[in-house]
């Protein structure tokens, strides 16, 4: 007994340690890991999908995205950690039809303000509506009351014209900047973590906003300028980087993992414009880069955990927000609200409605996201430079003038149709870009002229340019042509026809101008061919009389038939065209002429030696003169040696 009693006293000690030792862990554990660990929650590239939309995924027709599943989706995160981080990487504006109201209303910010968006920054098309355009949103969105993201652009600069002052537009954009406002940086407190976060405009990015006014500091510069900031005057904790710049490209030179490279202070990337989808992370140094795809086909989550003086990555996945994530009925009925508004506002001086049923394709084309990987003739864009030119001729009824060639880049296209009925806001999403000179959403049509010696070179730039920028890929009516990749680089077009609307094929005549028709941004992207092609190709579009086009609004085609002058829109085209088809059971019907492609673009992978160098052009011309040239200088150099070394040895058995 006495013994027994000993040996209790003696474990009993240890007994109260232990249990003290387990309350303090179940007690105070978990309060200490929470305030070490972070999750941050991202998303960029919405492009106003408010509502889901229906793709072609793996085979299956099927309804993602939209703001009310993505926002049941953050709040079953925030359920496991209230005091998230929440960010967007830019461009959540100009896809849909919400984007009419953009200027008007701010449906966008408003709507990330309710879902709890803590930091945003600007993409390139945020500027698409120009200053003024941006400036009313941000003023309708603090004139709402509501609450809002904070907005970052730490590369944003205001020039200066000739006489030192800002333009009107410019000054109201910058006033409403102020006023919103808008800064180079913020620095937030979460779990007692300092962090800080700006936002950056990549380079082609910012060359991809021509109509925005602003200009941009060099995005590694600002970054590198406001990383120390953050670090040596701020003392944050985490540095995290809101990135329009993207990761398009060849790794590891893409902007997004040079920005890391470069300026190793940033600790989190959340990288658009892009649009990229990358299932794991990109690891540059310390740094983690992440990227979830576009119009809120997924739900970035990243989960850092606090390693000594850094940060650990703990998790990084991407939760798909498809029909299994129920909606939040609330934001629906806000949603329903701004619908309304587009119908009333924008859609009624077209006669069409949010949901009307325009045509049925009896199948899917090509998914947007998947349009301009593989260069090849798409069939959707066949249909809608189809569209361009039939849409010119209603326009112009007796007085039309033919159309020779209409253009329509990859870049443009930003949705696709599926099998089944096609709506007004389908076909909108489908060419859904910019504002034209009457200050209504949606670039209108121009008219310009080419010589058919600068048509050859359009052909030449598909060619040549689109494998290394599948933006840049062009989708044609009115030409036939065929290409060699394997051929020399800007020498890879070997023919180059004229096709008829009755299908015939005409020789091109170099000097005679040619009547073109394309979207207002494509056609003030054509004299910037000469810069991206160092100078070895030109394209200079003109008036009908031969002279350079210096304003492209000048020469934007309207439509008379209502009375007023009318911008004929690029999305609005494409409506007519699918509503002048055939009926199939009181529909019209995409005609099966599109399911596949015609020929207007044939590529030739030929190895044989004539395929690859027959009708060289004046630059192959000068590379094989050059290559001849040091063939030559080699060959006399080669025998000049062998001389030396015979005489040497000559002498040597003397």
């Amino acid at each position: 007994m006495e013994r027994g009693w000993k040996v209790e006293k003696r474990q009993s000690p240890r007994k109260v340690v232990l249990i003290l030792f387990l309350m303090f862990s179940i007690l105070f554990a978990p309060a200490a890991a929470g305030a070490e660990s972070l999750t941050i929650l991202f998303t960029h590239d919405l492009h106003d999908h408010l509502l889901p939309y229906t793709v072609l995924l793996d085979g299956e027709i099927t309804a993602v995205g939209g703001y009310a599943r993505l926002l049941a989706a953050i709040n079953a995160e925030r359920e496991r950690d209230p005091e998230l981080l929440l960010l967007d990487g830019g461009d959540f504006s100009m896809g849909t039809l919400f984007q009419t109201i953009f200027a008007s209303h701010a449906p966008q910010l408003r709507l990330m303000g309710r879902m709890g968006y803590d930091v945003v920054t600007f993409g390139n098309h945020e500027y698409d509506f120009r200053a003024k355009g941006l400036a009313e949103s941000i003023t309708a969105a603090k004139e709402s009351g509501e609450r809002l993201p904070q907005i970052v652009a730490s590369n944003i600069l205001f020039p200066l014209d000739e006489e030192g002052n800002l333009t009107p537009t410019l000054e109201q954009l910058q006033t409403a900047m102020h006023r919103y406002p808008v800064k180079s940086y913020v620095v937030l407190e979460k779990k007692g973590v300092k962090i800080g976060v700006f936002g950056l405009m990549g380079r082609d990015a910012a060359s991809n906003a021509p109509m925005s006014e602003v200009a941009f500091e060099e995005y590694l510069d600002a970054a590198q300028r406001i990383v120390d900031i953050l670090r040596n005057e701020e003392g944050v904790d985490l540095v995290i980087c809101l990135s329009h710049a993207g990761t398009d490209g060849k790794s590891p030179k893409t902007e997004d993992e040079m920005l890391a490279k470069e300026v190793p202070g940033i600790d989190v990337i959340v990288s658009g414009h892009s649009h990229t989808l990358l299932p794991e992370p990109l690891l540059v140094g310390n740094t983690v880069i992440g990227s979830c795809g576009e119009y809120g086909m997924n739900l970035g989550v990243i989960r850092l955990a606090r390693q000594g003086d850094g940060w650990e990555l703990v998790e990084y996945s991407l939760k798909p927000i498809d029909e299994s994530v129920a909606e939040d009925g609330e934001l629906l009925g806000v949603i329903a609200e701004y619908k309304e508004i587009v119908e009333t506002e924008y859609l009624a001086r077209f006669g069409l409605e949010f949901d009307q049923v325009l045509a049925h394709s009896p199948f899917s084309f090509t998914p947007s996201f998947e349009i301009g990987a593989q260069h090849r003739e798409e069939p959707l864009g066949s249909l809608i430079s189809d569209a361009y030119i039939y849409a010119v001729e209603q326009a112009e009824g007796d007085a039309y003038e033919p159309v020779a060639v209409a253009i329509v880049p990859a870049g443009t296209i930003r949705g696709s149709f599926v099998e089944g009925d096609i709506t007004t806001s389908q076909v909108f999403i489908v060419s859904s870009l910019g504002i034209g000179a009457d200050g209504v959403p949606g670039y209108p049509l121009v008219s310009v002229y080419l010589t058919g010696k600068e048509l050859k070179t359009l052909c030449e730039v598909d060619a040549s340019v689109a494998p290394i920028m599948g933006s840049a890929q062009l989708y044609m009516s009115g030409l036939r042509y065929e290409f060699n990749p394997r051929r020399l680089f800007f020498n890879k077009v070997t023919t180059v026809k004229l096709q008829n609307p009755d299908g015939s094929l005409v020789e091109l005549e170099n000097d005679k101008l040619y009547r073109v028709v394309a979207g207002l941004y494509a056609g003030q992207m054509l004299p910037a061919v000469s810069a991206k092609s160092f100078g070895l190709l030109s394209l200079v579009p003109k008036d009908r009389y031969g002279n350079p086009i210096e304003d492209f609004e000048e020469h934007i085609i309207y439509d008379y038939s209502q009375g007023e002058p009318r911008e004929v829109k690029e999305w609005y085209a494409i409506a007519q065209y699918l509503q002048s088809f055939g009926e199939v059971d009181g529909l019209p019907e995409i005609p099966a002429k599109y399911r596949e492609a015609e020929g207007r673009k044939i590529v030739d992978f030929s190895l044989h030696p004539i395929d690859l160098l027959k009708n060289p052009n004046k630059i192959s011309l000068v590379v094989y003169g050059v290559i001849i040239a040091l063939g030559v200088t080699a060959s006399l150099i080669t025998g000049r040696i062998r001389r030396r070394r015979k005489e040497r040895a000559r002498k040597i058995y003397r």
